[in-house]
This record gives structure tokens, C-alpha cells and sequence, in this order.
């Protein structure tokens, strides 16, 4: 009887997660997102002359805390809503859509602090790396996302494809570069949530 019960609720539970597949996750929201597409072109625009080729580690610092800042503005209607609002199904979804983005975030964290400690010289590769884990990460969520996120995941790919190409020369670390790269991806981002979940 016990052996019946374990099964079902497997199945249960199976059942739930191809439902929750087929439903588009409604946290993230165009206008955060926007606001966080905004802190990067506005960081970009006040990066310090210092930093770059003079100081490619401040360069590094710089960015990793405007990320932080950004990830945390850009969530921050998920946020509430986990810590206020949803129920136990909402709190799990969350977690879920949210997962599937974490590991690519892990993996360019993981990259810069690699880089920086083996040598400066590497820095310049940055940028166009954490474009396609930001890639990676869209795409992966693509299941949870309206079905035109798979433009937006094109976008940092071929964006990061482009940075990387042109990683050389004194410019290279440019704050606009990072910047203008992410302020646009996430514009891009904030349309896509406002024209497929919120224009009506």
C-alpha cells in the first residue's frame, strides 16, 4: 500500500513539473529589468578613467559590484514576492526558473576570479565571457520565459562573440564595452516581458 502511495505521489509531483513547463513564469517584470539595463549604461558612462588598461583588476571590482547591484534591482520584484507574497507553489517555481539561471552567474563569477588571479592580461576576455554565461543562463531559462527570451539569449551570444573577437588593443576594457553590452541586453530583456506578459 505504502509502495502505491510513493508511486502516485511521484507521479503527482511528475505531472506538476511538466505543467509548470508548459507555463510561462510571470516574476521577472519589464520595468526592474529595465531599471537594471539603465545601471549598466549609467555605470559605463561613470567608470573611472583610472580603471581599464591602467587597472584592470579595479576594472574587474568595478563591474562585479555594478553586477550585484543590477542582479539585485533586476530581481527585486522576485524578491519581494518570494519573501512576501507567494505560497509554498510560488516560493517553488521560483526556485526552479531561478536555478536554471544561477549556474551560468556561478560560472562567470567563477571565470573572472580565475582570470584575475592568474594574470591581468587575461581581463580583457571578461566581457565577452560573461555575455555568453548571461547567454547560457537566458537560454537555459527559456522553458520559464516568454519564447522571444531566445532573442535576447542570440543577443548576448553574439554580442560575447564580438568582444571576445575584438579582445585586444588598449580599448578593450572600455566600460562601454560591458556597459552598453548589458544595459542593451536587458532593454532588450525588460520589451520582451513587457510585449509577451504585460501589455494587456
Amino acid at each position: 500500500m505504502s509502495v502505491d502511495v510513493g508511486r502516485a505521489l511521484d507521479q503527482i509531483a511528475q505531472i506538476h513539473e511538466q505543467i509548470a513547463k508548459g507555463e510561462v513564469y510571470r516574476g521577472y517584470r519589464s520595468l526592474p529589468v529595465a531599471a537594471s539595463g539603465v545601471i549598466g549604461l549609467v555605470a559605463a558612462w561613470l567608470q573611472p578613467r583610472a580603471l581599464g588598461a591602467a587597472d584592470p583588476i579595479g576594472f574587474v571590482i568595478y563591474w562585479s559590484v555594478i553586477a550585484v547591484c543590477a542582479g539585485f534591482v533586476g530581481t527585486s520584484e522576485i524578491l519581494h514576492n518570494y519573501v512576501v507574497r507567494d505560497e509554498a507553489a510560488g516560493r517553488r517555481r521560483t526556485r526552479k526558473v531561478v536555478g536554471q539561471f544561477l549556474p551560468s552567474v556561478a560560472g562567470g563569477a567563477a571565470i573572472a576570479i580565475c582570470f584575475t588571479h592568474s594574470s591581468a592580461a587575461l581581463v580583457p576576455l571578461l566581457p565577452g565571457l560573461w555575455a555568453i554565461c548571461f547567454g547560457i543562463g537566458t537560454f537555459a531559462s527559456r522553458p520559464y520565459l516568454p519564447r522571444a527570451s531566445g532573442y535576447v539569449a542570440l543577443f548576448y551570444y553574439a554580442a560575447g562573440f564580438a568582444l571576445l573577437w575584438n579582445a585586444r588593443g588598449p580599448d578593450v576594457l572600455n566600460g562601454w564595452w560591458i556597459g552598453g553590452t548589458f544595459g542593451a541586453g536587458q532593454l532588450l530583456a525588460a520589451a520582451v516581458l513587457w510585449w509577451n506578459l504585460e501589455r494587456e
